[in-house]
């Protein structure tokens, strides 16, 4: 039966789903995930078909009618709208906010502004407009229409309403809607050969005596017959012309003269390796092979698997062996990393075995390529390796989800909305593809390792460094008696300057880690006590020197660094503390002639330049390579001996009730980048609490240690994995509003829930961005029905605030499972 009304979702934060009416030209060709042109508040978006209703339905408003049909097949499937739903449900947000965070922007249409002149030319002049209005009129009747973004580019000025409305009130001008579509399909000219030649390419010889009288055209056709070798006689011109050494102009001389035409036809965005370089799979071993067989076993019982591998163990091929027998059996593989620096890697060593079977998807892709990788995956691509966003991709026969570095934080989005964990999305998409999900890590969160103790998770362990690779030595040195030695700055202890040193001998590469980029975290004046505050949020500003700034790590905002006190005048300004920059700066003085590269988010924002020092390092242009996080993770070489961290208790000190985990997984992590192959690494911590039970337990490699006593402490005190906990965010530009609103919001919830509920409370950094902020944190037990409970307050709390004046202003944002 044909659908008479449908209810479609849009990318907007909207409390509920609209129903439009569907006009019977329309109604055949209305399925469910198609996108549809509709009218809300004035302007055109395109918005998802959720629901199809058959029968006649009672609303409370008119429905507007669909106008139009954007897709001829279903951009969304009905698995992927399923998963929304529940995550919806499952985070505390509108479906459409899921649908914003999922779809790539190019596939979300919202309609443009455009203004059309209305009037006669000739009567402007005796019109009374004012000089801005004159020349918007003028302007727009030249062009006919004009975007609101031209017009503010004519008046130079960001608010030109007010010139718009006394224009429209006079009727000189008008405004329309209009959808854009952002998708554009990427066009190229090509070469295509011409008969006779493309039916006789023996004929070429011939064609060479047209062009005989200009070297260039000649290059250009030999070039043309060097890559038609494969019988393919249609090429991009640009590549023709690279190839030959000359200008594209050549090919359109050729054309001329018939032995060529040229057509724009579409390409994929969609990288194709032509160079890559197959290997083999080397053989499994014999841990290998174990594993496998005991992870297929837990797959047989539909159970998630944790492979707990330590660094080195391997686990990258057993992935590999995985998605090998996926592949045989025509099923979809996603393929989860943490992080967009990770891919680049993974892709590299995944291509040499798969080749263009391997798509790459991630946030930071352009609009345009993230398209094609969507319509790829609807219609059938098998193998997608991508950050926590690719769990959103259409999937239509998925075989197997891979977590690589389960334990990792960038799993956790924290804004906007849904603030989701991609590993346990992923957990809740497996079961709804029936897919088995293997989560593999080398130090496993306490959720993911409690569910094995629980019976939920299937574990399989690899407890030996692949092959001739063994673990690395650690040592822990004590920094406290260095401060004894006066040559001591706080960065280098003498056991790590001796040991670069035996490295550099040696012709091995070190790695260096600190949690901390830019060059000092503050920077005072002695004489008044000044610090350089962000004005925006309640931190100090970090000290870059490269870029002769102050920058805020919260809210982006910089200023030049001062010369003298803003305070008092005083030129005695003191550097505190060390970060990747600075400890750059020191080695370079002490190591002169080593090469010394830093890899965190200054130097590596961007996929080329990461992947410019990964190549730098791996072909051992760098002898020293500092830097953050991105240093712990995937970096797999042959020739680090060395691995140097410089303040194990920035990371131990850190206010979250995750911080030993935290300590405990980069610790471990970074120490496994040291003797990978058969040479045994060594590994120094500086710290100045070498007693502290993370520090032990890391350098003698108990994880069963680490995880008793941290679950102790979890169980004692009602956190996760043992409670449950949603954290609820605060935020306004007042301060006294947003405390107020927090203390009624609090009162009202607790009489609900009891002492579930912990604050309102004033986090240690009170202000970022210019907004105040107040955080309540819910713990609870493991119920489902008292959390959904607990969810459906929340939600019905915050709805009530926004009814009261003084509080509806304030933003409120539900953050399910913060950690």
């Amino acid at each position: 039966m044909s659908p008479k009304f449908v209810t479609v979702v849009f990318p907007l934060a909207l409390p509920k789903l609209y129903t439009y009416s569907v006009p019977d030209a329309l109604a055949e060709d209305m399925k469910i995930g198609k996108r549809v042109e509709v009218s809300l508040k004035n302007k055109l978006y395109s918005a998802l078909v959720f629901e199809l209703i058959a029968e006649d339905i009672k609303l409370e408003y008119k429905p507007k009618p669909i106008i139009s049909i954007l897709d001829a097949t279903p951009m969304v499937t009905v698995g992927q709208l399923q998963f929304w739903v529940w995550m919806a449900e499952y985070y505390c947000c509108t479906i459409g906010e899921v649908m914003n965070v999922a779809m790539p922007s190019g596939l979300k249409l919202e309609s443009e502004t455009r203004v059309v002149f209305n009037g006669d030319l000739s009567l402007l002049d005796a019109m009374e407009l004012s000089d801005e209005e004159y020349l918007v009129a003028e302007a727009v009747s030249i062009q006919n229409e004009l975007t609101i973004l031209q017009i503010q580019d004519i008046l130079d000025k960001k608010t030109i309403f007010p010139v718009l409305r006394s224009l429209l009130d006079k009727r000189v001008i008008s405004v329309k809607e209009e959808l854009i579509e952002k998708f554009k399909p990427k066009m190229v000219n090509f070469m295509t050969l011409c008969e006779p030649y493309l039916s006789d390419p023996q004929q070429l010889n011939e064609a060479f005596d047209l062009v005989s009288k200009s070297e260039k055209q000649t290059k250009l056709l030999l070039a043309f017959v060097q890559m038609s070798r494969n019988k393919q006689f249609s090429f991009p011109v640009s590549e023709v012309c690279d190839l030959a050494g000359v200008d594209t102009s050549f090919a359109a001389a050729l054309a001329k003269k018939g032995l060529f035409a040229i057509q724009k036809q579409t390409i994929s965005r969609i990288s194709k390796d032509e160079d890559v370089q197959y290997f083999d799979l080397q053989p499994l071993s014999a841990q290998q092979t174990e594993a496998l067989e005991n992870i297929q076993k837990y797959f047989d019982q539909h159970m998630p698997v944790l492979l707990h591998g330590i660094t080195g163990s391997g686990k990258t091929r057993v992935y590999s062996e995985l998605i090998k027998n996926n592949l045989d059996s025509g099923k979809q593989i996603l393929y989860l990393l943490p992080e967009i620096a990770l891919t680049t890697h993974m892709v590299q060593r995944l291509k040499t075995v798969f080749g263009n079977e391997v798509l790459v998807y991630h946030s930071r892709m352009n609009n345009q390529e993230r398209v094609e990788i969507w319509n790829a995956v609807l219609l059938g691509s098998k193998l997608i390796v991508g950050a926590r966003s690719s769990l959103f991709l259409p999937f239509v026969d998925l075989g197997l989800i891979i977590v690589d570095e389960e334990h990792d934080p960038s799993y956790k989005q924290n804004d906007p909305s849904p603030r989701y964990n991609a590993r346990d999305a992923a957990i809740f998409l497996s079961k709804h593809y029936k897919a088995p999900i293997l989560l593999g890590s080398a130090t496993p969160s306490l959720e993911s390792y409690a569910n094995t103790v629980s019976g939920k998770y299937g574990i399989v362990e690899m407890v030996e460094r692949h092959g001739a690779a063994v673990l690395p030595h650690i040592e822990i040195v004590d920094l406290k008696p260095e401060h004894k030695d006066k040559a001591f700055k706080g960065t280098f202890s003498k056991a790590l300057i001796q040991g670069i040193e035996e490295a550099l001998a040696q012709k091995e590469q070190v790695i260096l880690f600190q949690n901390r980029r830019g060059y000092a975290p503050t920077m005072t004046c002695m004489a008044c006590g000044w610090n350089a505050d962000c004005v925006n949020c309640d931190v100090h500003m970090t000290i870059h020197k490269s870029f002769h700034e102050l920058r805020c790590h919260y809210c982006g905002s910089r200023s030049k660094l001062p010369e003298r006190c803003p305070a008092c005048g005083n030129h005695e300004l003191i550097e505190s503390g060390f970060g990747t920059e600075r400890i750059e700066e020191e080695l370079k003085t002490i190591f002169p002639t080593a090469l010394v590269a830093r890899m965190d988010f200054d130097t590596a924002k961007t996929k080329i330049a990461f992947e410019g020092i990964i190549h730098d390092f791996e072909n051992g242009q760098i002898d020293i390579l500092i830097g953050t996080q991105m240093v712990t993770k995937g970096l797999d070489f042959d020739n680090i001996s060395l691995v140097g961290v410089l303040n194990a208790d920035n990371i131990l000190r850190y206010p979250d009730l995750r911080a030993n985990e935290r300590a405990f997984q980069l610790l471990t992590q970074v120490s496994g980048r040291a003797g990978r192959r058969d040479k045994k690494g060594k590994v120094i911590i500086q710290t100045y609490n070498p007693s502290h039970p993370v520090i032990i337990e890391t350098m003698h490699h108990m994880y069963d240690r680490f995880f008793e006593r941290e679950s102790g402490e979890r169980k004692m005190f009602r956190y996760p994995p043992y409670f449950r906990m949603i954290q609820i965010e605060l935020l306004h530009k007042n301060s006294a509003t947003v405390n107020h609103t927090a203390a009624v919001y609090a009162q009202n919830v607790e009489k609900l829930i009891g002492n579930r509920l912990i604050g309102p409370a004033i986090p240690s950094i009170a202000r970022v961005r210019g907004h105040y902020i107040n955080t309540i944190t819910i713990k609870m037990e493991k119920d489902p029905k008292i959390v959904r409970k607990v969810k459906d307050i929340l939600l019905a709390e915050r709805d009530k605030l926004k009814a009261i004046p003084a509080c509806k202003s304030v933003r409120i944002n539900i953050d399910v499972d913060p950690y």
